[in-house]
């Protein structure tokens, strides 16, 4: 029986995908190596990046416009005690600021960077009781002797104690707030989950407003239903802008590029991700047990045949121990070990 160019096309294209899946199941490895990526200066990648020449600028800055006839309405949502949460793709930064600028005048305004690699949070409460505590004062909506009396600094005060002046425990008055900016609630400097259950609290005091933007696809993982409906009580707003990150990748490593341990651990991550779930529980082990041996020449463990993947894929290398055994150990500084454990853990 002669087969059309159709059916012969849809037959080619249904052995392929079957043999492909027989490949798979052989258990064939992985042939990605550590040595395989070709990595460049940072600061050779940065400057041709910068060098791109901008595309469809004047588009993007009409779109970025266009949601300027939805201030209002996220206004009147703050106002009624919901988050705002903006997602879609492109930086979202220089929308936030503007909303912030012209809509939010009337409050006191506290930005977040989350692009940034570390945030100290119990510094943010500070700051946040600290304007709130201003604006009290400064619009005397309360009679000054009713004012509560700051018997102690804010910054030698529990988080209990920040959360409970925050929700109005000391405060009375509810139709005013502070307006927390947050860019990027799910960038490296935020997204552990001892810092989240702290912005869900913030999120959740009574004389606190929040606005945030997300990039990571799974962002929303970050939180339980609890703190989604209850604490930060997002309302969704899909705002894609298309506009380049360029303030927020200045402050995170390039992938591609080499110089520093968090460049490392980056393209050693990237390795291990193409290896299986159990082969990455293994070297997990592998690494910790490093970390917590740091006076060690290495590691004399048989890992059978994952020992043997992570030495063709160069993950794991092997030395001469002093008493003439050979021994494995993982080619990574403390420090870069270190954050490939937590790329492995997120």
């Amino acid at each position: 029986m002669e087969l059309n160019d159709g059916e012969e096309e849809e037959f080619g294209f249904s052995r392929n995908y079957f043999l492909a899946k027989d490949l798979a199941a052989s258990g064939k490895k992985s042939t990605h190596k550590l040595s395989d990526i070709n990595l460049v200066d940072e600061q050779e990648l940065r400057a041709a990046a910068s060098n791109i020449e901008p595309k469809h600028e004047k588009e993007i800055v009409s779109l970025i416009d266009s949601y300027k006839s939805l201030y209002s309405r996220w206004v009147f949502m703050l106002r009624c005690g919901f988050g705002l949460l903006m997602y879609g793709f492109g930086s979202k930064k220089a929308l936030l600021e503007d909303f912030a600028s012209t809509a939010l005048t009337e409050y006191s305004v506290v930005v977040i960077n989350g692009y940034l690699q570390s945030i100290n949070i119990k510094q943010v409460v500070i700051t946040l009781a600290e304007v709130l505590w201003n604006q009290c004062k400064s619009k005397r909506k309360t009679p000054s002797r009713n004012l509560p009396r700051a018997q102690q600094p804010f910054n030698s005060r529990s988080m209990d104690d920040l959360f409970a002046f925050l929700d109005g425990s000391e405060l009375k008055e509810n139709d005013y707030f502070v307006c927390v900016v947050i860019h990027n609630i799910d960038g490296p400097g935020l997204r552990d989950s001892e810092t989240q259950q702290h912005l869900g609290r913030i999120a959740s005091c009574s004389h606190i407003r929040m606005i945030a933007s997300i990039d990571h696809v799974n962002a929303p993982l970050l939180w339980d239903k609890k703190m989604v409906h209850t604490q930060f009580n997002w309302h969704w707003y899909h705002v894609p802008t298309f506009a380049p990150y360029k303030v927020e990748g200045m402050f995170f490593p390039l992938i591609l590029a080499h110089g520093s341990s968090a460049q490392t651990a980056k393209t050693a991550a990237i390795v291990l991700q193409s290896l299986t779930p159990n082969a990455q529980s293994v070297f997990k082990i592998l690494a910790e047990y490093q970390l917590s041996h740091p006076d060690e020449e290495g590691n004399q463990v048989t890992l059978n045949s994952h020992l043997t993947e992570f030495k063709d894929h160069e993950l794991v290398k092997t030395r001469r121990h002093s008493d003439g055994q050979d021994c494995f150990y993982i080619p990574l500084a403390s420090e870069a070990l270190e954050k490939l454990l937590s790329e492995i853990n997120q």
